[in-house]
């Protein structure tokens, strides 16, 4: 047996690597790295470690140097994963500001911004696909691995290193995902199926030209068939692969012809696999002109963009903002540069996609979390290597590795749909895009026609430029509102279920008109409360605080929270009482009453239970544009950038639900809503109509929002806010505190509060209970820390760290869970 001699072991290099585990741990780990593996180590690659006794996980290098860690003995790495890192070095660093600003672990973040395909671990279940490629060019290892999968459908990671004898089998598996022989099994969505299509070829045979003419002469008799054969020669000339479905709208000579031709052996039919993404190589094109207002509001923000990195585009609604990201946006292509394009959630994507698709081809990723992980996986590869130059999504974009950024447009900037919840990291995508483009060093634009009441003073104390589009797009008037009491017409006694004469009036008018017509109530489900009319007792949830809501659809009463359902009651558990009342309605009421009222009209729903396929929210979308429905009954699903252009009335059923709601933005979302709801009408080349119904018809809110001034509701706003330390005066941090046990967790709660108010004093409220004090069966308490501007925030949030971690280290509340949520709104 030889040995190298040329190297010298003892000048080996040993090296260590800091790695991120998709877990929510407090501090990285520190692995060793084996000689071998020196040379394929790199920042950003995947690596195999094992963590904890048996657990092995897919974990992201973070850094490499030749210090090993000072209190425990480092394990080896297993093996690495990538050929060329799936991590960029600007990612690591946007990583950690969310990591530092939001207060949450870097496991969070590697968890929510990588798609699950990409973190695999020992329990991570493979499933062979239903149709391999045809060019399968298979490894002795992965081919044992795909005769095993062949016979029992799915195995686990675990299963491979059994089966192949060794640990680093992550490579293979990796391989065998880039070849799209497997996928990653994802027990919450559906089975993943690739998309085939069944493509058409000639037989080789007939290519001859002598062969052809026989062929003519043989289909004399079959004048379809022969259609079928002059429409795929034609085709031929411009397309190398002829789709089946337009070889039949080419020919019109249909499917018996086709499949006679396939059974002659005359055609070969062959299934291909197609990109589920609309991937083609057209080239851009714009072809509108701005309007004077359009144009000058695009002078003004390539002017503001000189001296700020962020533009507030402040346009009334249709004035045309998108036709402006659309400039803009070519503009940052045509420099060679990616753009990414926020969008508040999936409601919007459908219709803004369709629309930007027009412009830039299909050169443009679309990314949320309504795709399955083989998409998404496929999407952050084509962004990593610059296949995509436009990237449309939901606020998870943000985390996508992008690799030369030149724009970034925040679209409705103001939509609370920005701010994750739950879990850990709780980001506000605006605020991240913020950073990202300061990381990058490209521009930033914030559109709405409601700004942030944040975003509009950082514009008035001049951080952000400011452009003002007050002219609606092809000079359309804005609608006519009207506001109607809901207390006068009850009085009255002109009240039609849950509908105004004035509203009902104008429905008839507008369907007589062949219109279309929005309700909007912000509420779904069918009756909020079921309530006994004898002894009271209404209905709760066993997991939460809260009363079940009664769905009609299902017949049972949910629950909002936790997803609990129970069968509904018609006599009262507590008292015997037949007498059970339904109080509040939602959407779902909204929409029977409606259809008896109209009972020869086609109304839709468009709200959380009528949205929940994956495609359910384009079907009622595009059938409701198809004016296939008359009515769309929404929650604020339907306030969202939706477009229509026959729609002419909106009505509001119920304005107050907004307005009394016990939270310091109640008013400032309940304009946001209300004016972005009334946007909604007469679009195109017709005033439209809205009209909102109120028990409180003369609130300040509803004043503002029908002569459409914001600055008012701004300048009011501001007033209350300074004067109760709101921000934007303030910052807001809020410490949800939760535990199974009532008692342990008062005493858990009070003792934190105590530890935090002996460092930052009166900044501390709370412990208080919130609007829910009870989810899932944890009773919650919340702290408030409210910090002024000019306090050193980053010293606060130190403080607030050590204190936490000073608390869930002592014996009696290592069960008591605290969360954190910066800027909770």
């Amino acid at each position: 047996m030889q040995f190298a001699t040329s190297l010298d072991f003892s000048e080996r290099e040993t090296l260590f690597v800091e790695v991120i585990l998709p877990l929510s741990l407090a501090i990285n780990y520190t692995y060793r790295v084996p000689f071998e593996l020196n040379d394929k180590v790199a920042v950003g690659k995947r690596v195999v470690v094992q963590f904890g006794k048996h657990k092995i996980y897919t974990a992201l290098v973070k850094s490499i140097g030749q210090q090993p860690p000072e209190f425990y003995q480092a394990k080896y790495i297993i093996d690495v994963v990538d050929e060329i890192p799936v991590i960029t070095a600007k990612q690591f660093e946007f990583w950690d500001w969310i990591t530092a600003y939001y207060l949450c672990n870097e496991g969070d973040v590697m968890a929510a911004a990588l798609p699950t395909g990409l973190k695999l671990a020992s329990e991570t279940i493979l499933v062979l696909r239903d149709e391999l490629p045809l060019d399968l060019n298979l490894t002795e290892k992965e081919s044992l691995i795909v005769d095993v999968l062949h016979k029992q459908q799915r195995i686990s990671i675990d299963d491979v290193v059994e089966l192949l004898g060794q640990k680093t089998v992550y490579p293979i598996i990796n391989s065998l995902i880039g070849k799209e022989v497997i996928y990653v099994a994802e027990e919450v969505i559906e089975k993943y199926r690739p998309l085939l299509k069944s493509f058409i070829s000639l037989n080789p045979f007939y290519k001859e030209e002598e062969n052809l003419k026989q062929l003519f002469s043989l289909l004399e008799k079959a004048p379809k068939q022969l259609d079928a054969l002059l429409a795929y020669l034609k085709l031929s000339k411009s397309e190398i692969a002829i789709p089946k479905q337009k070889l039949l709208e080419e020919s019109g000579s249909g499917q018996a012809a086709l499949k006679a031709l396939i059974d002659k052996d005359i055609f070969n039919v062959e299934k291909r696999q197609v990109s589920r993404l609309n991937d083609s190589q057209d080239e851009f094109e714009v072809n509108f002109e701005l309007s004077n207002a359009q144009q000058k509001a695009f002078s003004d923000i390539e002017a503001q963009f000189e001296n700020k990195d962020v533009v507030l585009l402040h346009g009334i609604t249709a004035s045309g903002k998108t036709q402006l990201y659309i400039k803009l946006i070519e503009k940052a292509i045509a420099q060679g540069g990616q753009v990414l394009f926020l969008l508040p959630e999936i409601a919007l994507t459908t219709q803004i996609v369709e629309r930007i698709k027009k412009y830039f081809g299909d050169k443009i990723g679309v990314y949320h979390s309504k795709f399955n992980d083989n998409e998404r996986v496929e999407i952050w590869n084509k962004v990593l290597n610059g296949s995509y130059q436009v990237v449309l999504g939901a606020r998870s974009a943000v985390f996508l590795p992008f690799k030369d950024l030149k724009l970034i447009v925040v679209d409705e900037e103001h939509e609370s749909s920005y701010k994750q919840h739950e879990p850990a990291p709780r980001y506000q995508a605006r605020d991240a895009a913020v950073f990202l483009g300061h990381l990058h060093q490209t521009k930033v634009i914030l559109g709405s026609a409601t700004p942030s009441i944040e975003s509009f003073y950082n514009a008035e104390t001049e951080k952000y430029g400011l452009v003002i589009l007050n002219e609606r797009f092809g000079g359309v008037q804005l609608p006519l509102q009207e506001v109607v009491s809901i207390a006068e017409e009850t009085k009255r006694k002109k009240m039609t279920s849950y509908f105004t004469s004035v509203l009902i009036d104008d429905m008839t008018l507008a369907l007589e008109n062949k219109e279309q017509i929005i309700l909007f109530q912000n509420r779904r489900g069918y009756a909020t409360i079921l309530i006994c009319a004898t002894c009271g007792y209404a209905p709760k949830c066993i997991n939460c605080d809260v009363s079940l809501t009664y769905h009609k659809t299902s017949g049972k009463l949910h629950c909002h929270y936790c997803g609990y359902h129970q069968s509904s009651i018609n006599i009262c558990p507590a008292c015997g009482s037949v007498h059970i009342e339904q109080k509040g309605f939602g959407t779902e009421r909204i929409e029977e009453e409606l259809s008896l009222i109209f009972p020869d009209v086609k109304i839709a729903r468009l709200d959380l239970d009528s949205t929940r396929t994956k495609n359910g929210m384009q079907q009622i979308i595009s059938d409701f544009q198809d004016k296939k429905t008359q009515i769309l009954i929404g929650t604020q699903m339907v306030a969202k950038g939706l477009d229509f252009d026959n729609v002419s009335l909106i009505g509001v059923i119920n304005a107050d639900s907004l307005l009394n709601y016990p939270d310091f933005r109640a008013f400032e979302r309940s304009y946001q809503l209300l004016a972005q709801v009334a946007g909604r009408a007469g679009r195109r080349d017709k005033q439209g109509k809205v009209c909102i119904q109120a028990y409180d018809d003369s609130h300040r809110i509803i004043k503002q929002v029908i002569e459409n001034n914001y600055t008012e509701m701004y300048n009011d706003e501001m007033i209350e806010r300074k004067q109760f330390n709101y921000p934007p005066f303030t910052r807001l941090i809020f410490i949800n505190v939760k535990h199974k046990d009532s008692n342990v967790l008062n005493i858990a709660a009070q003792s934190l509060a105590n530890a935090l108010k002996a460092q930052l004093g009166n900044r501390i409220l709370g412990p208080e209970q919130p609007l829910v004090a009870r989810i899932r069966n944890y009773y919650i308490k919340q702290i408030i820390i409210k910090v002024e501007k000019t306090a050193p925030i980053q010293k606060v949030k130190t403080v607030l760290k050590d204190t936490i971690k000073d608390f869930n280290a002592q014996k009696d509340f290592k069960s008591v869970i605290t969360q954190i949520d910066v800027d909770p709104y």
